[in-house]
Formats: structure tokens, sequence, C-alpha cells
């Protein structure tokens, strides 16, 4: 789902306790197996292979797509990772790679674009490198920074509506920023399926987190996902997404009543971040209250854009916020 490379061990003591939480909502779907090491098919021509590196921001790992027959593109080549790069070169054997496509900078995602494009000679693509959704404020750390790959540069920048193609196969790049800046998505020729990367999961919401996130172009990604006709989303974590506009009209709805939440506990008298997640989120793991203050955080940056909530200077995690 999120950044954060390969878990840590302590990450992975929370994964229960996350999918506890997640087990709530009936609009989730946590039926998957990942099969690691095996490359299964999911579509014609279409194959995944599920890195195992499993934890509370990952579910059961980073999804590898295998797009097309004997001339393939790969779609999130995953981190570095050895045994997922032995089942990957295995899946390939016989077959050329033309391209690899990036949809993000998350460390969970594409640093091994750079071994595989070595070992294949493939093209890589992608929106562009790592950036942030904003500019970091003065005296703020970014807490992402050690979960982004920095390093990947496309060979070929996409832009939005862009496509490359190869044999019997056609990619066209979907620019769907808000979990990151550089977040595309891909939709396979007119087949109605979308590669939705970490924009849309079927087992969980995808965490917006400023600086790398950011609310408003998240829920604008959405809006415009929603105008498409798309029949099924293969995501980055997890398994497809079934039906996606109502899916997706569920996600927005989520959304919007966070953000109502939210402004509650500012009409309430909550003026701090943590006030406000103590609230907000009583029934999730106090260790995931960390990742919790970033999407209160994403909210608030969206409200005092709008209008609706008021701070002294940029809004902070360390901040004080009053209703408008």
């Amino acid at each position: 789902m999120q950044a954060f490379g390969r878990v840590s061990s302590q990450a992975d003591k929370h994964y229960e306790a996350t999918i506890t939480s997640m087990k709530r909502s009936p609009d989730f779907d946590l039926s998957f197996e990942p099969a690691y090491g095996q490359a299964v098919p999911v579509a014609e021509g279409v194959q995944r292979i599920t890195v195992n590196n499993p934890g509370p921001f990952t579910f059961h790992g980073t999804n590898t797509y295998i797009v097309g027959g004997s001339s393939v593109a790969v779609i999130d080549p995953g981190p570095e990772d050895e045994q997922h790069f032995a089942a990957l070169m295995a899946a390939l054997q016989g077959r050329e790679v033309t391209h690899i496509a990036v949809s993000h900078t998350h460390r969970d995602h594409s640093p091994l674009a750079a071994r595989l494009k070595r070992e294949t000679g493939a093209i890589t693509v992608g929106e562009g490198p790592h950036r942030a959704a904003r500019p970091l404020y003065q005296g703020e750390i970014n807490p992402f920074a050690e979960s982004s790959d920095t390093g990947f540069m496309p060979d070929i920048t996409l832009a939005d509506g862009g496509a490359v193609s190869g044999d019997g196969w056609e990619l066209t790049a979907l620019h769907t920023p808000g979990h990151t800046a550089n977040h595309s998505a891909f939709a396979l020729g007119d087949t109605g399926i979308v590669f939705s990367a970490d924009h849309v999961m079927a087992w969980a919401t995808t965490i917006v987190a400023p600086p790398d996130g950011s609310m408003m172009d998240y829920m604008t990604s959405l809006d415009r996902l929603l105008q498409r006709d798309d029949r099924i989303f293969f995501p980055g974590h997890g398994g497809p997404v079934k039906e996606p506009a109502a899916f997706m009209r569920g996600l927005k709805a989520h959304r919007r009543m966070r953000e109502r939440a939210v402004l509650e506990r500012i009409r309430a008298g909550d003026r701090s971040i943590p006030e406000m997640v103590k609230t907000i989120y009583r029934d999730t793991d106090p260790r995931l209250h960390g990742a919790a203050a970033l999407s209160v955080l994403a909210h608030l940056e969206d409200l005092v854009e709008r209008g609706r909530v008021e701070t002294d200077g940029p809004p902070r995690l360390m901040g004080e916020y009053r209703p408008k």
C-alpha cells in the first residue's frame, strides 16, 4: 500500500492489528493468496508475482505484473529482493522485455527496475523522478525520505495519456497524484483493465501523507478515474478491485467522513493533531497513530486551502487549528 520499502520486523508486528481494524469495513476485500514466487495468471496476457514483503503498509506484499506474450512489459518490478528477482526472471525466460513501467517511486515498487533494465535491456517509463507534493517548510523533516527511491529516473517520461506498446499490448499512463506526486496508473489498451498501483486498492485505503502526498490531489485523481468506464483494477497490493466505480465512490465517501470527523473535533475544541487522532482513531492500534496523524494533516492541508479551517502559518503536524 505505502512506501516504506521492505518492512521491519517491528512493523510486521503491527500487521495483524492493521488487518483487524480494516475488517470492520465491509467495503474492503481481504481475500488474497500471494503465491510468493509464482507467476499467477490474472487476466488474458497478464501475470502477477507478489513480493514476500508483507507488512502494515504492504498487506501481503507488493505486486509485480507482466503484460504481454512473447514481448512483454513489467509493471512495478518491486524492491531489491533476491528471491523476487529470481522468480521474475524465471517467469520472463524466453520472452523479450521491452518496457519496465513504474507507477511511483516508493522503495517497495521501483528499485528493482535498475537491475531488471541491466539484465534485459528494457526501457524504463514513468511520470518522472521522485518529488514531494509540496516544498518542505522551514525546519520540516520529510518522514518518507528513507522510503523514497530518489535514484529512479525513467528513460521515457510518460505524459498523462501517453502510451507505450509492444506485441499485442499497449499501456496508457493515467496520472493519479495523491499518494505521491509522481503516481501513475496504467490502462491496458481497450480491455477495461487498469493497473491502479497504490491509488486504489481493494484491501485498504491509500495512505495520503504530506509532504509526499496531497489529499486535494488524491480526491481529484479519484474523480478522474471515475470519469472512465473500466471493469477491473489490478492494484499494487492485494487482490483486484472488481467494481471500480462503486468502490471509488465508497473511497470518496470514506475520505469525506474523515474530513467531517476532523472538522467536528476542531469545532468541539481540539486544537492539535494528536488530540484529534486520539478520538478519531480511538479504535486503531496506537502504534499506527503516527501514520494516522499524517492522514489528518493531509485533510487539514486541504481544509485550510479551501478556507474551512485556520492555522498560523502553513499547516504542520504540531500546529494549532481553529474553525473558520
